[in-house]
Parts: structure tokens; C-alpha cells; sequence
């Protein structure tokens, strides 16, 4: 099904939109569990994403309406500093209030949002959101500011607003996507390089596992706490800022100061899974596909059995790819515990994989995955196309 922004704002606001803007989701390619231990990450903007469509209004109100949900919230300007409640419209409010706090005065916009990002998924629909709103309200009243600065305000917002303690990888990605390219980012300096990505003829199969991850956050800690045990440990002998300033050689001189199974496994998994996102960027510079699809099959391993944050579902879908013909790479993408799996698939293949896969899912795991195919997409921009106020809301 299509639904068109514009006819469905002038439905709810009796006016026209101004101007309908996109921004993307994110996946991670690879690279996980090591943003926190000074090491790369390589996520990449995806075809799945927010449309935002924005009025200015004349009565010093925020309206706040998606297709996605049933509530519309409204909020009088003077009260932005404030949380709604525990709703999805807190994003594009702490946003505003990064704004006003930044000395610009705004005072009332009719916004209208629609995403076909699974909420909950790790695709990052709240950094989508964020940066949806930073990015339309910039460019609408012509602000100035940076893509970096709008990075930073929304990773303000998750921070300090909503409450989450996550790193900028998120809104980075989708703030500076470019399509057919990943981001080699080092998340702690910000300084990156643009990998050309050239799928061919594969997409990236984007699976949902479904599943609540209600273990992610309390994981992630402890996870985090094991890489800082085992690189006190490691301190003992040389002196390291983050486990990643090892290679995998020089790791092995020193890896008898861990003494704990686990904490090894830990620390193992952080620098290989490092030295892999050096070793995948050299794969796509050449055009190795074959090669990339290993590493990802590579990753998702050591998640899995050194890391300990992948799951059965995440595993089921993982190794249904490894028997499947038109897959040469996949691994879970995230946190963990839930959420997503990507896979490299080849065209040709979407109807037959998506049914094989569910029909495996379900055996397997009791219900079934949602599956998404997408290409790497751009960053946020203005719609001028009528064509692209349509959006399709079905998955593969």
C-alpha cells in the first residue's frame, strides 16, 4: 500500500505542508561492541527511514502527529523543556528545545511524521526521528548549522532528554549517509572515511527477529564493564587507552595477564571484531564481496560465542543464511539479544528467501521474522519529486 504525505497532512491540518523532507535509518555492516573500545565502526544509511512533513502554524503551538501512532500530541512553545509522557513525540520535542536553547525562535510548525523503520528493531528510528526534525527545521528556516552540529544536538536529545546513555553512531550514520557508501567512523574523534560499496546484483536483506529485547540494556553494561576489567588488566604491563589500540598480534603477547575465561573472550572478540572492520574495508575497496560475506559470517560467530549477545533468534536466522544459495554474508547488527540480522542477498532471490526464511523462523523459534530488503541509501534531504511523497509501507 501507498500513502502519500502531503494529501494525508492537508487531511489533518486542513492546509497544505510547506515541505516534505526523508531521512534514513542505519545499519551497522560491522563492527559491533567495539565503539566503546576506541575501535571503527562501519554502519551504513539505509532505504528505510522517516518522512517528516512541516507548516508553520500562527498559534505558538508544536503539533506532533505520526502515522504510526494513534495519539497526536500538542505542546505550547513555552513548555518544550519538558517530557510528554513516555511518547515517540519526546524526539522531535527535545530536538526543538536543542534549538530554542541555542538562542532560535521558533514558535509554532504542524509536523507530520510517517517512518517504515520496525520500531525497536536496532535500525534506528529514534536517531532517524532526531535528525529528521534537526535536519527539516535547519534547512526550513535556513539556521546554518552543520550536519556535525545537528549530530550533536540529537545525541544531546537521547542523552540528556530522553535519558539513554548511547554513543553518536546512530545519528551520525543517517546524518552523513551517502548511497552505495559505508562510513568508516571512529566514534570517539569522529573522523571518518567514506568506503564505496558496490553491492551489485545483491541488496541487503534487513531480518527482524521480533523479538523484545529486554535484556539489551542491562547486557550492554555488564559487557561494557568486561572490556574495562580486561584492559585494567592488560594495564598491568603496558599502558592502553582502549582494548583496540591492540592488534591481534600484539594482543597475543599480552593476553596471559586476563586470567578469567570470560573476560578473555571478552577482550578477544573486541580486537578481532576491530582488526575485521580494517579487513572488510579492504574487501569492498577491491570489489570482494566473497570476502566481505565471510567477515560478516566471521563477526556474527565471535558475537555469538565470545561476545555471548546474539540469541536463538538471531542464530536461526544467521544460520538459515549459511544453507541458503542466494546469501554470501550475513550476521546479527545491533546490540544483541533481539533485534536485527543483515544478510547479502542476491537479486533475484527476495519472494523465495523471505518465504524459506519465514517458514524455518517459525519452526524454529514458534513465530515469525519480518523481513525488509533495502539498498544503501542517502542522509536527510528535501523532497522535490511529488512522486516521492509516496511511501510504500510493506515489507518483503
Amino acid at each position: 500500500m501507498n500513502i502519500n504525505l502531503k494529501e494525508k497532512f492537508a487531511a489533518h491540518y486542513h492546509k497544505n505542508a510547506d515541505a516534505v523532507y526523508f531521512t534514513p535509518g542505519r545499519v551497522n555492516l560491522i563492527g559491533e561492541h567495539i565503539d566503546y573500545n576506541g575501535g571503527l565502526v562501519m554502519p551504513c544509511a539505509i532505504t528505510l527511514g522517516t518522512w517528516v512533513a512541516i507548516a508553520p502554524n500562527h498559534d505558538n503551538k508544536f503539533r506532533f502527529k505520526s502515522l504510526n501512532f494513534e495519539i497526536e500530541t500538542i505542546v505550547d512553545s513555552n513548555v518544550l523543556n519538558d517530557k510528554n509522557g513516555g511518547i515517540w513525540a519526546n524526539y522531535p520535542i527535545g530536538v526543538i528545545n536543542e534549538f530554542i536553547k541555542d538562542g532560535k525562535e521558533i514558535t509554532g510548525i504542524d509536523f507530520l511524521f510517517y517512518g517504515n523503520i520496525p520500531i525497536g528493531s536496532g535500525l534506528s528510528s529514534s536517531a532517524s526521528i532526531e535528525i529528521a526534525t534537526a535536519y527539516a527545521l535547519n534547512s526550513y528556516f535556513n539556521l546554518g548549522y552543520s550536519k556535525l552540529e545537528l549530530v550533536k544536538m540529537a545525541k544531546n536529545v537521547e542523552n540528556k532528554f530522553i535519558g539513554l546513555n548511547s554513543g553518536i553512531m546512530d545519528q551520525f550514520a543517517v546524518a552523513f549517509g551517502e548511497k552505495n557508501k559505508a562510513i568508516v567512523l571512529d566514534c570517539e574523534t569522529l573522523k571518518y572515511k567514506m568506503i564505496d560499496v558496490h553491492l551489485g546484483n545483491y541488496v541487503l536483506a534487513i531480518i527482524n527477529t521480533n523479538k523484545l529485547r529486554e535484556l539489551a540494556d542491562s547486557k550492554y553494561n555488564e559487557r561494557v564493564a568486561e572490556c574495562q576489567t580486561a584492559l585494567k588488566q592488560l594495564n598491568e604491563e603496558i599502558t592502553l587507552h582502549y582494548l583496540c589500540e591492540l592488534n591481534p598480534e600484539k594482543f597475543a603477547l599480552h593476553s596471559h595477564l586476563i586470567t578469567d575465561r570470560v573476560i578473555l573472550n571478552r577482550a578477544t572478540h573486541v580486537i578481532k571484531e576491530n582488526d575485521r572492520v580494517h579487513l572488510a574495508a579492504k574487501a569492498l575497496n577491491e570489489g570482494n564481496l566473497e570476502e566481505f560475506g565471510r567477515l560478516m559470517y566471521a563477526s556474527h560467530e565471535s558475537l555469538k560465542t565470545l561476545y555471548e549477545v546474539s540469541g536463538k533468534e538471531l542464530d536461526a536466522i544467521v544460520d538459515f543464511c549459511k544453507n541458503y544459495k542466494g546469501v554470501i554474508g550475513a550476521r546479527m547488527t545491533g546490540a544483541g539479544f533481539g533485534g536485527c540480522a543483515i544478510a547479502l542477498l542476491e537479486k533475484g532471490y527476495e519472494d523465495d528467501f523471505a518465504k524459506h526464511l519465514t517458514d524455518y523462523y517459525v519452526d524454529k523459534i514458534g513465530y515469525p521474522a519480518a523481513i525488509y530488503i533495502s539498498e544503501i541509501g542517502s542522509g536527510p534531504y528535501l523532497i522535490t519529486d511529488a512522486n516521492h511523497y509516496k511511501m510504500n509501507t510493506q515489507s518483503a
